[in-house]
């Protein structure tokens, strides 16, 4: 039977952990315009969260891209990011029960890790903001990995924490998670709150949704 102890949980970030979309959309739609392109449909844009930045420009875009047209709506996204975390209001909050789920799996000795098309210095902001330094064994990020579904960053995770396919859960709100969990062996978690929709996440291979955060332990085997 398999122990508490041996279990790692690997958490997306936007749509899973924060709600981030307000910020995602507003950044992305002054890239493209900053371009001189259309910009995307808010609805395209959420769609397309959890993707590396230039695999979801390319998806976002209407007519094919150059190379430097597409490294300048990346840069201009990742920019107007950056901008954005300066100014006093930024807030990406993360959604209710996230930070008492976190507390739990840490009292059990469970690992944690992340696995997410945001940027290393995205996911450290969200760290810093909300306090979340130490609950993470691994984070791992398009900066040094291929983007979802490409099972490179489960399996950086669990080399890791040594942990083991079957007993390695991916949380998260978007088929590309759960596509990453499958192509990786994991066990794919959808959360209802997130940027797919139900069908979605089981067509893509959810093994169960959750519409609570507090749902997540039992099913794990961390109650």
């Amino acid at each position: 039977m398999t122990k508490a102890t041996d279990i790692l949980v690997v958490f997306d970030c936007d749509g899973t952990l924060v709600d981030s979309a307000h910020n995602v959309v507003a950044c992305m739609r002054i890239a493209f315009e900053d371009a001189g392109l259309p910009a995307p449909t808010d609805l395209d844009i959420r769609r397309s969260i959890g993707l590396n930045p230039d695999v979801a420009v390319r998806h976002l875009a209407q007519t094919p891209l150059k190379d430097a047209q597409l490294e300048q709506i990346v840069m201009g996204y990742k920019g107007a990011f950056f901008k954005r975390r300066l100014q006093a209001d930024h807030h990406e909050p993360l959604f209710e029960g996230v930070r008492e789920v976190l507390e739990h799996f840490a009292s059990r000795n469970i690992a944690m890790a992340v696995a997410t098309g945001k940027s290393m210095r995205g996911v450290n902001a969200v760290i810093e903001q909300h306090g979340l330094d130490g609950y993470f064994s691994s984070l791992q990020t398009p900066d040094h990995n291929p983007g979802k579904p490409h099972p490179q960053m489960l399996e950086k995770a669990m080399a890791m924490t040594g942990a083991l396919p079957e007993q390695t859960f991916m949380i998260g709100d978007t088929s590309f998670d759960m596509m990453l969990a499958k192509n990786a062996g994991c066990r794919g978690i959808g959360v209802t709150w997130g940027y797919h929709d139900d069908a979605e996440l089981r067509e893509s291979g959810a093994e169960k949704l959750i519409d609570r955060f507090d749902e997540l332990p039992k099913i794990v085997g961390a109650a």
